[in-house]
């Protein structure tokens, strides 16, 4: 196993942190990218993914020359002996899985494929893409998966600003094509993870874990949604009913709020449900939660609007102020975030809107038809809309409330303190 050199192809927000650890548990590894601009930044020591402790890491294993960054595919996977697969595996508008990446870095592994050699994908796909979907391809090169060479699956597991320690200390799922491939794998990711590594049965079954654990987390957070709706219209506060609930030994209801975004949860549910209508199963729970969850941004948009008439104002000609692009707090990803259809509904009831968020890149936030502006400048709004939990915002003080109007879509701040100084607070399950 020392003398394994790998071949991370995808360097994002996991192939990157996956390509360094692999690099400094000693491996010789070689980052595959087909962006130039993020090769250059590796090959020089730099991350071009945002992420606390990665550019520390980086610029160490580039220093002592165990990793370094590539265009040319064929080159790296024909001078290795271990090509991982991390690309994105995003859904089509019919939010059936688009595989794209996947196949067209397994095309160019096939190109490098030797005897002995192992292929590990680690990029979330539906079951049985590895078997139906990658093997084929690896497969046209004449050479025979468990005699001539091994393929296993492993999905990530890993949370944006804490995605080193996720890494090492998480437990890792693998499954093989055969016990000798989940073996190998499982040896390999051993050196990099403090975690357990538990193998299952097939490689079927490794793929399916993955999509279970996010989907597990999509229905509850659209259970915490329905509910929390369903306590506004009686003039419940659900955060509170949640939190007494939640006292039950054998209760754990999920926070609600105004949407669920990310590259996992947003979308590894509907990879189950179009393996399972596949196969004559409708998957009925699983697409509801998800339009649950899809339905909040505009549930939001009902919130502000009966704010602001309870105020005697119209939306159409209102200034709303909305904090937050990022799907989650203190992170720069807005990958599927709710706060996006949230403004595309706004500016299509005639609103004017303004965006802050001290996180994501300005060029995004102007590509969603808004201009970024400072948070003064964004609280000044006629209505303020808190759709992110970022550090920043948890400052916020009715005071500096100007327009009286603040919906908080997170369960962060005390609506008394600001009913007390007279400002309308609405929230996600707080009528």
């Amino acid at each position: 196993m020392d003398n394994y050199r790998i071949a991370v192809f995808g360097l994002g927000h996991i192939g990157l942190p996956t390509a360094a650890l692999f690099a400094r548990a000693g491996f010789d590894v070689t980052g595959v990218d087909i962006s130039t601009e993020t090769v250059e930044k590796v090959n020089i020591g730099k991350s071009p993914v945002p992420e606390p402790g990665l550019d520390e890491l980086v610029a160490e294993v580039v220093g002592k020359g165990k990793l370094r960054a590539t265009v040319d595919g064929v080159s790296a996977a024909e001078e290795s002996n271990v090509m991982v697969v991390v690309v994105p595996t995003p859904v089509n508008s019919d939010n059936t899985s688009d595989l794209s990446a996947v196949i067209s870095a397994t095309e160019t592994i096939s190109k490098g494929l030797k005897k002995g050699d192992l292929v590990i994908i680690e990029s979330t796909v539906p079951p049985g893409a590895c078997e139906n979907v990658v093997l084929p391809i690896l497969e046209k090169t004449g050479l025979r998966a468990s005699g001539d060479f091994g393929l296993a699956y492993t999905p990530e597991r890993a949370l944006p600003n804490n995605t080193l320690h996720e890494m090492q200390n998480n437990a890792r799922v693998i499954g093989g094509i055969d016990g000798k491939s989940a073996e190998m794998a499982a040896q390999l990711y051993g050196k990099v993870t403090r975690g357990e590594v538990i193998v299952v049965d097939d490689i079927i079954t490794a793929e399916m874990v993955k999509l279970m654990e996010n989907t597990y987390r999509d229905t509850n957070i659209a259970l915490a949604n329905e509910l929390a709706v369903i306590c506004e219209s009686l003039g419940i506060d659900a955060i509170k009913a949640i939190e007494a609930a939640n006292h039950h030994p054998r209760v754990n209801l999920h926070t609600p709020g105004p949407g669920v975004g990310g590259h996992c949860l947003s979308i590894d549910p509907y990879f189950i449900v179009e393996m399972a209508e596949k196969h004559g199963v409708p998957a009925r729970l699983i697409r509801t939660a998800r339009e649950v969850n899809e339905s909040m941004p505009f549930h939001v948009l009902d919130i502000i609007r009966d704010a602001l008439e309870s105020a005697g104002r119209d939306l159409a000609g209102s200034r709303v102020g909305v904090l937050g692009v990022a799907y989650k707090g203190d992170v720069a990803d807005a990958r599927k975030t709710p706060t996006r259809p949230l403004v595309a509904a706004l500016i299509s009831e005639g609103a004017e809107v303004v965006v802050n968020d001290p996180h994501v890149d300005p060029v995004l936030i102007k590509k969603m038809g808004v201009e970024p502006v400072p948070l003064e400048e964004a609280l000044e709004s006629d209505c303020v809309v808190l759709m992110t939990d970022h550090s920043e915002y948890l400052e916020i003080t009715p005071e500096m409330i100007v327009g009286g109007i603040f919906i908080c879509t997170r369960p962060v701040l005390d609506p008394e303190k600001f009913r007390e100084h007279g400002i309308i607070f609405r929230g996600v399950g707080r009528p």
